[in-house]
C-alpha cells in the first residue's frame, strides 16, 4: 500500500504542473487570477490560443525550435556517435582513453552563460548572428559532449567479439560499425536522441542571445516575450507553453519501447 500511494505521489507531483498549464489555456483571465483557485467549473475559451497562434508568430517560433532542435539532434548523433565508439574500442597510449574522455565531458560541465561573449564575438564576425546555423552550431557544441559520453557506455557495454568475428570475416572496421554496433545500440541512439532533442528544444539562454528576429527566434524565447513591462499575458504563455510540449511527449511515445531499453542498458550484469 505505501509502495502505490508513494507512486500516486510521485505522478501528481509529475502531473499536476502540466493540468495546471493546461487549464490555464483554456481559462478566461478572470479565472487565472480567482481567488480560490477554480480547478474544474470554468466556461472554456480559445482566446489565448487564437491570440499566441494568430495574433502571435508562435507557429514561426514553433518552426524555428523544430529545424534547430532536429539538426542539433542529428549532428550530435552523427558525430558523438562516431566519437563514443572510438573512445569504447580503440587502444589508445598510457592513460590518454581517460584523459580525452575526461576533457570531453569537462566542456559540458562549463556553464553556458560563461560562453556566451566569445560566442556573441565569434558569430558576429561571421555575420551568422539572427541565423538559425548560429544556434545549431552552440547547440551542437554543448549537447556533443552529453551525446558522446552516453554512447561511449552503450558501446562498452556491446560485446567486441561480434565486431571482430565480422572483421574475422572480410569486413572492415567501418563495416562492422554500420552493420553490427549501431544496431546494436539502436536502444542507445533512442534515448539519447530524446534527451539531446529535450536540450535543444527547451534552450533559453543561447537562443535569447543569438537570436532577435522573427526568422530565428525559438519558441522558449518568443515564449518569454510575453512578459511585458506592463503586464504577463499568463493566458497565452499557458497556451503556447503547453502545445510546446506536445512534440517531445509524441517523440517519446514514438521511440518509448527503445527509450525504455536505452535506459536500462547495462544495468544489469552478466
Amino acid at each position: 500500500m505505501l509502495a502505490y500511494l508513494g507512486v500516486a505521489l510521485a505522478l501528481f507531483v509529475t502531473i499536476f504542473p502540466v493540468y495546471w498549464l493546461a487549464q490555464n489555456s483554456f481559462k478566461l483571465d478572470i479565472d487565472i487570477f480567482a481567488v480560490p483557485p477554480v480547478w474544474f467549473d470554468f466556461p472554456p475559451t480559445l482566446k489565448h490560443y487564437e491570440a499566441a497562434f494568430i495574433g502571435q508568430p508562435f507557429l514561426i517560433y514553433a518552426l524555428n525550435s523544430f529545424v534547430i532542435a532536429a539538426a542539433t539532434t542529428i549532428v550530435s548523433l552523427i558525430f558523438g556517435t562516431m566519437a563514443g565508439y572510438a573512445l569504447a574500442r580503440f587502444e589508445y597510449p598510457g592513460r590518454w582513453r581517460y584523459q580525452i574522455s575526461f576533457w570531453i565531458l569537462s566542456t559540458r560541465m562549463m556553464p553556458p552563460i560563461a560562453t556566451i561573449i566569445p560566442l556573441f564575438i565569434f558569430f558576429n564576425f561571421f555575420h551568422l548572428l539572427n541565423t538559425k546555423l548560429a544556434v545549431v552550431v552552440a547547440y551542437t557544441a554543448f549537447n556533443l559532449p552529453f551525446v558522446t559520453w552516453m554512447m561511449k557506455s552503450y558501446f562498452q557495454d556491446l560485446p567486441p567479439e561480434l565486431e571482430e568475428s565480422a572483421m574475422v570475416d572480410g569486413d572492415t572496421r567501418w563495416g562492422a560499425f554500420l552493420r553490427i554496433a549501431l544496431p546494436l545500440a539502436r536502444p542507445g541512439i533512442a534515448a539519447t536522441a530524446i534527451f539531446s532533442l529535450i536540450l535543444s528544444w527547451n534552450e533559453f539562454l543561447l537562443a535569447l542571445i543569438l537570436t532577435q528576429t522573427e526568422r530565428s527566434m525559438t519558441l522558449p524565447v518568443g515564449i518569454s516575450g510575453r512578459v511585458t513591462q506592463y503586464t504577463t499575458h499568463w493566458g497565452e504563455i499557458s497556451a503556447a507553453g503547453f502545445l510546446a510540449s506536445v512534440p517531445i511527449i509524441v517523440f517519446a511515445l514514438i521511440v518509448q519501447k527503445h527509450l525504455v531499453r536505452g535506459l536500462s542498458l547495462g544495468a544489469v550484469k552478466g
